[in-house]
């Protein structure tokens, strides 16, 4: 059984920053690349950032580029994402995922959710101005 667990959610002002962790149990960490994605009251959950297996490679939104940044540590089985000058629209619910394994890595393959296996149960972020 994978687990996927978020924390490090919470409540800031605008400009603030977070960090939000996620860990995984139940299989071997290396085996996935690991996304970020968010979901606002009423909106379909959107792709945030993704890296590959060993941290080389990240994959950003556009509306994070620049002000989030995905790192992962292999050796705590834990996927990480900063998020700096948070701004009231980056108010969410914030998901970690493992991407299926054997795909290849592309923006197309890291940014489509129905392509990532496990989900973590989400973490509120909640930015005011």
């Amino acid at each position: 059984q994978v687990q996927l667990v978020e924390s490090g959610g919470g409540s800031v002002q605008a400009g603030g920053s977070l960090r939000l962790s996620c860990g995984i149990s139940g299989r071997t960490f290396t085996t996935y690349a690991m996304g970020w994605f968010r979901q606002a009251p009423g909106l379909e959950r959107e792709f945030v950032a993704a890296i590959n297996w060993n941290g080389e490679d990240q994959y950003y939104a556009d509306s994070v580029n620049d002000r989030f940044t995905v790192s992962r540590d292999n050796a705590k089985n834990s996927v990480y994402l900063q998020m700096n000058v948070l701004k009231p629209e980056d108010t969410a619910v914030y998901y970690c995922a493992a991407l299926s394994p054997g795909l290849p890595l592309s923006w197309a393959t890291m940014t489509n959710p129905p392509n990532y296996v496990y989900w973590g149960q989400g973490t509120q972020v909640t930015v005011s101005s």
